[in-house]
């Protein structure tokens, strides 16, 4: 089962990486623009074949994709291919011009990205990231309206048979222990607490809520039990807090709740999604934070964080115990469907980051092709062109060396020290 959920995940992977350049390659062709390649992964070519005028394969590395448009960077402002600047950067803008203008044919040039209008820009590189955006709504929309989220019940999972305390801060009994309110009660596995106190309780939250507001001594509780109700008195111990990661002291029962999986109504899930969304938005914001410690907890014995980035191999492995989980089938195939969710909308946010290579690079380069002429027509002005995309391959480069370091990074880390459920 657990090679089954690593394998699961990397064809989910693979699967939302060719619809992500799908979502690039059939805007592109709507709009005349000459598309040669369509390629999942990287690295020497495994698989193809050319149907039309585009080539479709597959390659060795399934870590990414890309399609191939002719004329992604235009001319130099005299028609030509002539470097801006000097030195090797500039060789190789100068080279990258040239690579794209032998890539357009004679009769091709109204057929070319860069001489598309502003808004049909747009709409071929925001095209990937919105097809892992759909991905991932349709994908939470399944998980939290059809399956639903793991939800703490009232119905009594275990009972703990002692008062945790700094020497046993698990719970088990050792001389001189105090038995829990619900071992002294008799309490069991099985049962469903209805009441405290005389007042009804529905959640997990409202019974937790009210065991912590009541003070040590006795209680009733109102509890069914094989379709039948009935009310126990339970004395209620306190314990200090800081034996459960929380302040101060609190009433402590001694139960522990069995989580199942309710179904939210769908007119909630784009609340929902938006927090995650927002989340995940922060998350990405303390990347580089983060990798700090990754980093640390690679190459040193610093304990790794489990709310750190993982890669590709961290999340396999993660998907793979969760197929191995001793857990309801239900269970496990929600839990595989967010973590896929999850995946596709990380490469929606992040590839909207407003740098080379990444999509949103090429967004931003749009937006201010489309300011820069809208300012000139205000000026009257002569319409100043496409902009020069090309000029900006020096950050593109250092963007992709950084990135390749940031993943060996995480990738030997997942290695290394993997984070796991738990």
């Amino acid at each position: 089962m657990t090679l089954i959920g690593i394998v699961a995940l990397l064809l989910a992977l693979v699967v939302s990486i060719a619809l992500h350049e799908l979502g690039h390659m059939v805007p592109a062709k709507k709009f005349g623009v000459k598309v040669t390649q369509y390629m999942i992964g990287f690295g020497p070519t495994i698989w193809s074949r050319k149907r039309g005028e585009t080539e479709y394969g597959a390659k060795a590395i399934l870590l990414g994709g890309y399609i191939r448009m002719i004329g992604m960077f235009p001319p130099g402002p005299d028609g030509t291919s002539v470097p801006s600047h000097r030195g090797r950067m500039g060789t190789l803008v100068q080279q990258a011009r040239e690579d794209s203008q032998a890539e357009v044919l004679p009769g091709e040039e109204s057929r070319t990205f860069y001489n598309l209008p502003v808004h049909q820009k747009l709409v071929v590189m925001l095209g990937g990231p919105v097809m892992n955006l759909v991905i991932a709504v349709v994908l939470f929309t399944i998980v939290f309206a059809g399956f639903g989220t793991p939800t703490p019940s009232t119905n009594v999972a275990s009972v703990t048979a002692c008062v945790p305390t700094a020497t046993a801060p698990d719970g088990t009994c050792a001389p001189g222990s105090v038995p829990t309110g619900a071992a002294a009660a008799g309490l069991q596995q099985g049962d469903q607490i209805v009441a405290w106190d005389g007042t009804a309780v529905a959640e997990w939250p409202q019974l937790s809520q009210a065991i912590r507001d009541s003070q040590p001594g006795t209680h009733e509780v109102t509890v069914v039990r094989d379709g039948r109700e009935f009310t126990v008195d339970v004395p209620l111990t306190a314990i200090d807090g800081t034996l459960l990661g929380e302040t101060g002291s609190r009433g402590f029962l001694g139960v522990s709740p069995v989580v199942d999986l309710q179904a939210m109504p769908i007119t909630a899930v784009p609340a929902e999604m938006w927090d995650i969304s927002v989340r995940s938005a922060a998350a990405l914001a303390s990347f580089p934070a983060k990798m700090v410690g990754v980093t640390q907890a690679a190459f040193t014995d610093q304990a790794r964080d489990p709310e750190g980035p993982v890669g590709v191999i961290g999340v396999s492995r993660i998907s793979g115990e969760v197929a191995a989980a001793d857990a309801p089938p239900s269970w496990r195939i929600a839990q595989f469907l967010a973590i896929v969710a999850s995946l596709n909308l990380f490469l929606f946010l992040f590839n909207l980051l407003p740098i080379l290579p990444l999509d949103g690079g090429h967004v931003a380069g749009a937006l201010f092709e489309g300011a820069r002429r809208q300012i000139a027509r205000w000026r009257g002005q002569p319409d100043p062109g496409p902009v020069d995309v090309a000029r900006m391959l020096p950050v593109a480069y250092t963007v992709a060396i950084v990135l390749i370091g940031v993943s060996v990074i995480i990738l030997w880390a997942d290695i290394v020290k993997p984070i796991r459920l738990g």
